[in-house]
């Protein structure tokens, strides 16, 4: 099951990293509601911020650093500090990349709100879902979203991108009703909207964040990414 646990207060008595099923369920809650995360992974640490600004000033409330980008944590850090989404309902912040336990203990001291893998690692899934931590592990195939879910992993992650996009996606969502698919990879401006109406929350990341654009700091392109993938997001929701 993935609905959050309520464990005896003695069993996890001191753990710093345990969460209350509340802030569980305040997550999900947000990419429900929010349906889009900007996945953000940049050569250099200078470049991070201000892409991430340009998403978030473009409409982006959920954004996700990716332990592959120079200084992530310390983003993770900042934006916490900036934001604390789930605490004043802006702009809520998550790492991704983690592939083992102790990534996720970084992940989480730095602040980290939720967690994102591109594989799914079992033991990270079983121990985030012990402590009420939302995690999003990567899964390619119907059966590996599946084991992901019975694991603990209440939002799967469709990385990379599968041929067929939105059609596989309503195919899966038919037969396996109980899933929460979050397709990153093969999402784009144009056909967010498409996996947003089939009730998915979705991932951008090189379509918001092109390279060269990163590259040239044309963080205006960016900003006007993140605000025509939100608008269409958005009229998928309307």
């Amino acid at each position: 099951s993935t609905a959050p646990l309520r464990r005896a207060g003695h069993t996890m008595a001191g753990d710093k990293y345990m969460r209350t099923p509340e802030s569980f369920q305040a997550v999900l809650d947000r990419f429900k509601k929010d349906r889009a995360c900007a996945v953000l992974r940049t050569p250099t640490a200078e470049k991070c911020a201000p892409a991430m600004d340009a998403a978030i000033d473009g409409g982006f409330q959920i954004v996700e650093f990716t332990l592959t980008t120079p200084g992530c944590l310390d983003r993770v850090a900042e934006y916490r500090s900036k934001y604390d989404g789930l605490k004043t309902g802006n702009v809520m912040v998550g790492c991704g990349t983690i592939m083992d336990i102790e990534d996720c203990k970084l992940a989480l001291d730095a602040g980290a709100e939720f967690i994102v893998a591109p594989v799914l690692v079992p033991e990270v899934v079983t121990w985030c879902r012990t402590h009420n931590v939302v995690i999003i592990p990567g899964t390619q195939t119907p059966s590996e979203a599946y084991a992901a879910y019975k694991a603990g992993a209440p939002v799967q992650k469709i990385f990379p991108g599968v041929a067929g996009g939105a059609a596989w996606v309503k195919a899966v969502k038919g037969a396996l009703p109980m899933l929460q698919l979050n397709p990153t990879s093969g999402v784009d401006l144009d056909n967010a909207g498409d996996f947003v109406q089939l009730g998915c929350s979705i991932g951008l990341v090189a379509p918001l964040f092109p390279p060269d654009v990163i590259a040239g700091n044309k963080w205006d392109v960016v900003h006007a990414n993140a605000t025509k993938v939100i608008g269409n997001v958005k009229a998928a929701l309307a």
